[in-house]
């Protein structure tokens, strides 16, 4: 099976896209963790700070997988554009 340039391009964008559908898993990662820090932050209002700090690094962890996948995405894309010129 002969692979054009098109071909090639068009399964880039897919891949493109099937990246950016990464962007998800964290976000409700990062919703889970904030409502979870509400809740402990309820039950022990004088452990506000610990928590605060835990789940903000915890959600600085938890985004690097969103920023990862735009990364990729943005690569894949330039490689596209790379293509058709």
């Amino acid at each position: 099976m002969e692979h054009t340039v098109f071909t090639v391009g068009a399964f880039a964008l897919l891949g493109a896209g099937i990246a950016m559908i990464a962007g998800i898993g964290p976000a409700i990662g990062q919703g889970y963790a904030a409502g979870k820090g509400v809740e402990a932050v309820g039950r022990q209002p004088e452990a506000r700070n610990d928590i605060m700090v835990t789940m903000l690094l915890g959600q600085a962890v938890a985004e690097t997988t969103g920023i990862y996948a735009l990364v990729v995405a943005i690569m894949l894309l330039n490689f596209v554009s790379g293509l058709l010129k």
